[in-house]
């Protein structure tokens, strides 16, 4: 009564057509399989089930199909429930349903639809129409394959340019820094560990109730990749007062305090030169001109207090204290760590915020261990390297 249903076949498609087409075509009457795959495997490779079981078998299997033609009353298990899980298997989930059906029912068709299929063939098969329904949901497949794939890359190429810039960022900053650096020769790796030394903090203190709304992931990354810009202003300073051997006298030492004011406001410059506000120059701006304030408002160059001092500046503030502390100076030598940290504790409301004193001492091996990890060769505070574990890379 009907022929055989012909193996699967490769033959070459129209050029409107995704190559490679390949069809699932379901149903539990041998003669219903044997017509579908008469109509359709000509322009495409034909797969079939005779069962919803072996239907997701073959739909989760290679080579997996671009559209499904799905009969709906089948024994065991009828089409819509083999639709169901084909949309609840990860790898199934995307691939386009036509229902196949003999019911001439509204209610069936407004189902099937409802359910996730995206057209409706009734029995009998009228071959021009089967065949211009399949097209249509080839091509519609096959465009947002496209739009996906094209979408992805545009992720993905997003993300590398994103990744390039903010290195190009970070460079830059660690450039605009070392100028600093290089004028004041005894600073060594100041900058690593003084990043080292905020990120700690930072991440100390997130959960804080009073810093859990400011210290986010984001504001971190920023905060420790503009923290290097910190003493920026020192370009400013006369090189008989930066590299003077010795303790400054009052008068150099009111100059030796203006670097703070010149870097927020070489900052400022830049920031006026751009069409609208960053955040990590917003944030590098306010650790310049302000990690030197204090707590009790006795700092410079604004006097501050308290929470009047941006939290970016206060977590630096105590991160530039206790590396300059632990670290030697041509008039001075490095001091002990224990020594160091009790400078730090003695500090908490009065020079430091008490709270990120406290997250201080709590993870006191942590900045030990950072400043262990980037010790200058003149610095031997505390004496040889300790096996620490590593805090993560600034």
């Amino acid at each position: 009564m009907s022929k055989p249903m012909p193996p699967p076949a490769a033959t070459v498609r129209p050029v409107d057509e995704p190559p490679g087409a390949t069809l699932l075509i379901v149903d539990d009457q041998p003669e219903n399989l044997a017509v579908l795959a008469e109509i359709l495997s000509e322009q495409h490779r034909v797969r079939a089930a005779r069962s919803g079981l072996q239907a997701l078998r073959v739909a989760a299997s290679a080579p997996r199909p671009d559209l499904v033609l799905l009969d709906i009353m089948m024994p065991a298990m009828d089409g819509f429930e083999v639709l169901e899980r084909l949309r609840a298997n990860p790898v199934t989930r995307a691939i386009p349903v036509i229902f196949v059906t003999a019911l001439d029912d509204t209610r069936s068709e407004v189902q099937g639809l409802t359910a996730g299929a995206v057209d409706y063939i009734s029995k009998p098969f009228i071959p021009a129409v089967v065949q211009a329904r399949v097209r249509t949901h080839l091509e519609l497949k096959w465009a947002r394959d496209r739009l996906r794939d094209q979408n992805t890359w545009l992720e993905q190429e997003v993300s590398r340019r994103m990744e390039e810039n903010t290195m190009i960022q970070e460079v830059s900053i660690r450039a605009l820094a070392h100028l600093a650096e290089i004028r004041d020769l005894e600073t060594g790796n100041h900058i690593l560990r003084t990043q080292g030394y905020v990120l700690e903090l930072a991440g100390r203190l997130r959960h804080h109730p009073r810093f859990s709304a400011v210290l986010t992931n984001h504001f971190i990354e920023v905060l420790v990749r503009s923290a290097p810009l910190h003493d920026i202003g020192k370009v400013g300073i006369p090189d008989q007062i930066l590299q003077k051997p010795g303790p400054l006298d009052p008068q150099e030492w009111a100059v030796m305090k203006t670097h703070a004011a010149l870097g927020a406001e070489a900052i400022a410059w830049a920031e006026r030169s751009i069409p609208r506000q960053l955040e990590f120059l917003t944030l590098a701006r306010e650790i310049a001109r302000w990690h030197h304030e204090r707590w009790d408002g006795q700092g410079y160059p604004d006097g501050l207090s308290g929470e009047q001092i941006p939290l970016a500046a206060r977590l630096m503030a105590l991160a530039d204290v206790f590396d300059a502390l632990v670290s030697a100076r041509v008039y001075k030598s490095a001091l002990p760590f224990a020594e160091a940290r009790e400078i730090i504790a003695e500090g908490r409301g009065t020079h430091f915020d008490p709270d990120a004193v406290e997250a201080f001492l709590a993870g006191f091996d942590a900045f030990a261990a950072i400043a262990r990890r980037y010790q200058d060769a003149a610095t031997h505070a505390a004496g040889p390297p300790a096996v620490t574990p590593a805090v993560p890379a600034p």
